[in-house]
């Protein structure tokens, strides 16, 4: 239900809910994101059940839009992701989406891979990942975090990956979310052999490599690689137990508005200001923002993939959401070239060239729209798939118009011939210079292209006939003269099919020229927009290797030699790409 004020959601609704081993998407919810056009900052808190995640959900939508909105309770009867999505107050044109997986190690409602699946949905739709717990981060925090373990078996970059999937995992980092550690009812004192530290600081100690065989510090110390190798962005925030009555569980249960002492309110204000400041925009690789109708494309992409069985493949859906967004690319370029080429078009271009220049004018931008909101167009199916497009349209408003000119320019002389005004002595004369006229006039109005041409060519060979009936009728001419006169009509049908072939191969020319100029520009607007791409995936790569190196370092310090060497293999991987 939608706030009669401000037109959005007053509470989250459940977008995908897990029920007898099957996911499905509320339709709904669906619906209202897909309705959503601007860039999205995608933000998801996910953690184990009845941990304060609500408490969270209502402080963001508290700093974004002013008011408390959500009861702890709305989601607990359903396992699933629950969406939030509201104005970004602090960044204009774009909206806030919350994502609250809901129900995670509650056996109740689902069983393990359901989690997995979850929390795998959780980081492929947000921008910015919120792992919720409480009290300190432990090897037994680690190993509930097992989620991020199983990543490498439920997602797959590519359709095509490698055998051992060592390869499709490297490349993780480049789009996954950034990575944020919340820590409810934190009790310790933020120091390490009396110094203090930061909360950042606490939460890559946490996270280096522990030697140890146990199963426990194995399964902790595989959760703190995949978070290591995955989110390269990584940041956590502490919240003391705030003050209240013992009774009242402010952040997880009822009262949300009992006041907080002020440590915990500094805190909390530390939190949703970083997330509104550094929280980024949802983005495809390759940097093209997500908005919530690409994102509704995206879930249901992911989600028929799980039902199906299959891994989500973040090509696959790139490659689908594609296809959509470069058919409405097209249809965005085919309107701005309609609306160009009747601004710049005047009806009486009375030369081919001018028409010519008209359209690729208009065609230069109409293309440097379609580039604009393109992508993955690789093959340019899309690209000839406007091109020809606008060549119809070109033909269109020319054709229409030098019709109705020889339609209105030939209505004396139908009208004369209807009425026996040329079937009397001297008619053939009186005919041929009303027809003489009519070809005058024609020309000056409409430009000799190949319309215009075939136009009249046609209007010609429907004249032949009823010029042989006048000439029979005209009994001033002699038999000799009549033949001749048929002789003529025959020498100028041939010579101006010959004149029409001579100027369409004149003209053809010429567009070919026109083409290839066209096809330069737009050559060169392809490869801008190539370029473009390219550097930026130059820097995404250069910043992988960069982290990487230092990870490797990172490793080797912490005793951890086949660590290193495996990432030895994954940055000479990055660099080979």
């Amino acid at each position: 239900m939608a706030s009669e004020s401000t037109g959005y959601p007053v509470a989250p609704t459940c977008l995908v809910d897990y029920r007898n081993g099957q996911l499905s998407i509320n339709k709904d919810s669906l619906r209202t994101l897909q309705k959503i056009a601007e860039p999205v900052v995608a933000v998801a808190i996910v953690g184990l059940y009845n941990k304060g995640k609500s408490y969270l959900m209502n402080l963001l939508a508290e700093e974004n839009i002013g008011f408390l909105l959500l009861d702890p309770t709305i989601e607990s009867d359903t396992k699933g992701i629950w969406i939030w999505n509201m104005p970004h107050t602090f960044k204009p044109n774009h909206r806030f989406v919350l994502l609250s997986v809901e129900g995670l190690g509650d056996g109740e409602k689902g069983d393990p891979k359901s989690d997995s699946w979850l929390f795998t949905l959780a980081v492929l739709l947000s921008s910015t990942l919120i792992y919720n717990s409480v009290s300190s981060i432990t090897d037994e925090a680690l190993e509930q975090l097992h989620y991020v373990t199983e990543l490498t078996e439920l997602i797959r970059v590519k359709s095509a990956p490698s055998p051992d999937g060592v390869k499709d995992a490297v490349e993780f980092m480049s789009f996954f979310p950034d990575f944020i550690w919340t820590l409810l009812d934190f009790t310790l004192e933020l120091e390490t052999a009396g110094r203090p530290v930061t909360e950042d600081e606490y939460l890559e100690k946490a996270l280096k490599l522990i030697p140890g065989d146990s199963l426990r510090v194995q399964n902790a110390n595989k959760s703190r690689e995949c978070i290591r190798r995955f989110f390269p962005k990584r940041k956590c925030f502490v919240f003391d137990p705030p003050t209240y009555p013992q009774e009242l569980q402010v952040y997880r249960e009822e009262d949300l508005e009992i006041p907080l002492d002020s440590k915990f309110q500094k805190q909390s204000k530390n939190f949703s200001s970083y997330i509104f400041t550094h929280a980024k925009t949802k983005t495809l690789r390759g940097g093209m923002e997500v908005s919530g109708e690409w994102m509704g494309t995206l879930v249901e992409a992911y989600v028929n993939a799980i039902n199906s069985g299959m891994i989500p493949c973040l090509e696959n859906a790139v490659t689908t959401l594609a296809r959509s967004q470069n058919s409405e690319a097209v249809e965005k370029a085919a309107k701005h070239y309609t609306e160009c080429f009747v601004q710049k078009w005047i009806p009486d271009i009375n030369r081919y060239q001018e028409v010519l220049d008209v359209h690729a004018a208009c065609e230069r931008e109409a293309i440097a729209v379609f580039m604009e909101h393109s992508f993955k167009d690789d093959k340019q199916e899309f690209q000839k798939r406007m091109l020809v497009e606008f060549l119809l349209m070109t033909e269109g408003p020319s054709y229409s118009y030098c019709r109705n000119q020889l339609d209105r320019l030939s209505k004396a002389l139908k009208k004369g011939i209807s009425k026996g005004n040329f079937s009397v002595p001297g008619g053939h004369k009186l005919y041929k210079e009303s027809k003489e006229k009519i070809e005058q006039e024609y020309w000056q109005l409409c430009s000799k292209g190949t319309d215009a041409r075939e136009l009249f060519q046609r209007f010609l060979k429907l004249e032949i006939a009823k010029e042989k009936t006048i000439l029979q009728a005209d009994t001033i001419l002699s038999d000799e003269e009549k033949a001749m006169a048929v002789e003529q009509a025959k020498t100028e049908a041939a010579e101006n099919k010959q004149e029409l072939l001579r100027q369409c191969e004149q003209e053809h020319q010429h567009w070919v020229k026109v083409r290839e100029k066209s096809l330069k520009e737009n050559i060169e607007q392809l490869k801008r927009k190539l370029e473009r791409e390219r550097d930026r995936l130059v820097r995404e790569m250069s910043v992988m290797v960069a982290y990487k190196l230092q990870l490797q370092k990172d490793f080797l310090e912490e005793g951890f030699e086949k660590k290193f060497e495996e990432m030895g293999t994954e940055i000479n991987y990055l660099k080979n790409m």
